[in-house]
């Protein structure tokens, strides 16, 4: 009876935080000038779709719920994810477009615009690293061929100063320096580096780092991939926190534990990232006038949808949508791979690695809720 009673308190809070949010939606709709968007498959809306790699989502069934229409974008998702409903939420268009994606132009992109690369990392080796999920190592030739054209994040720094050029042109000198100043940009990056790098043996990161020194090197390049965006006019950042990656499908399916457990050596490398990543924080936001960055701190709340998935309407939070749930994403999930589920809504995951539509709604609900309404 207590248990049930906890878990009645639990979801009656959830609705209560649900209605304040869509509060502050009506009360803050329109001020936020442009949503910017830097990071990897989490959040990449189609950029890769154009570049010359097989980390690529724009074929069925991805996309198969976008927005009423079954177009496969590019997202690894069965529709939207986090960044566009962020987009929706601060009063702009329901989604966010790739900047590298031929059918939007810069009138498009002036309230909002996406940089991010699926297979990126914080650290510029991972961009080099084609994954294969049937065996934990990679092949460095086929990657030379198929993978060196994933976005590195100083690239996609590069192409932000691009955009500024552009918006310059389009919106007049001051109105662009505004946009950039009063935009909101939101970061999603730092688990390739771990499940695709690091761990996977992928590069010699592993020879040259502990685990711990590793957390520190990324921090390192975390902090001037901030402090460059902040020199090119950025000031309200949110960088979303790692969540517990130890219990994505791909990983926990691999671990030969009965009942298939989550790899916990891969969430405490998680929760070490998240308090240097805060640290890093708190240290930037002193040293740097007018800077707000901010932790999405995700971690927690997402543990708690893996833990009580009935809660959030959930049926299953240990496989994915696509096949079996096991090992599937990118290329392996296509509109042929078998036992694909019919209802996305009730799964946590869509692929092996990547939230669904629904999941991704929930988690943009947190973290609007407590990060990114937060900027002033």
């Amino acid at each position: 009876m207590q248990i049930k009673a906890q878990k009645n308190s639990l979801l009656l809070l959830t609705k209560i935080t649900t209605i304040l949010f869509y509060t502050w939606i009506a009360e803050t709709e329109g001020k936020v000038p442009a949503l910017i968007v830097f990071g990897d498959s989490t959040v990449d809306s189609g950029n890769n779709n154009v570049l010359p790699t097989a980390l690529k989502a724009n074929f069925p069934p991805y996309g198969r719920d976008f927005m009423g229409s079954g177009k496969p974008t590019g997202r690894f998702s069965n529709g939207r994810v986090a960044t566009d409903f962020y987009s929706e939420m601060y009063g702009l268009r329901p989604f966010v477009p790739a900047y590298l994606d031929p059918e939007y132009n810069i009138g498009d992109f002036a309230v909002g615009v996406c940089f991010a690369s699926a297979g990126t990392g914080i650290d510029p080796a991972t961009a080099g690293v084609l994954y294969d999920p049937f065996i934990r190592r990679r092949r460095h030739l086929l990657c030379a061929l198929l993978c060196n054209s994933v976005i590195p994040l100083l690239k996609q720094v590069e192409l932000f100063e691009e955009y500024q050029a552009r918006l310059a042109g389009y919106l007049g000198s001051e109105m662009a320096k505004q946009t950039i100043s009063e935009g909101v940009y939101a970061i999603s990056i730092g688990t390739n580096d771990f499940i695709e790098n690091y761990f996977a043996l992928a590069t010699p990161r592993f020879l040259e780092f502990t685990p711990e020194s590793y957390v520190d090197f990324l921090i390192s390049l975390s902090r001037d991939f901030i402090i460059q965006i902040y020199m090119l006019g950025a000031r309200k950042i949110g960088f979303t926190g790692l969540s517990g990656m130890g219990c994505l499908p791909l990983e926990r399916n691999r671990n030969p534990m009965w009942g298939r457990p989550c790899i916990e050596e891969y969430n405490k490398v998680a929760r070490e990232f998240n308090l240097k990543l805060q640290q890093m924080t708190d240290e930037l936001c002193k040293a740097l006038p007018d800077l707000q960055l901010r932790v999405a701190h995700l971690f927690d709340f997402f543990s708690n949808i893996l833990e009580n998935p009935s809660l959030y309407g959930f049926e299953d939070a240990q496989y994915g949508c696509c096949g079996t749930g096991t090992f599937e994403l990118g290329y392996l999930c296509n509109e042929y791979t078998p036992f694909t589920c019919t209802d996305a809504s009730k799964y946590v995951f869509w692929d092996a690695v990547h939230p669904t539509e629904k999941t991704s709604r929930i988690v943009a609900e947190f973290l609007m809720n407590t990060t990114f309404s937060k900027f002033k």
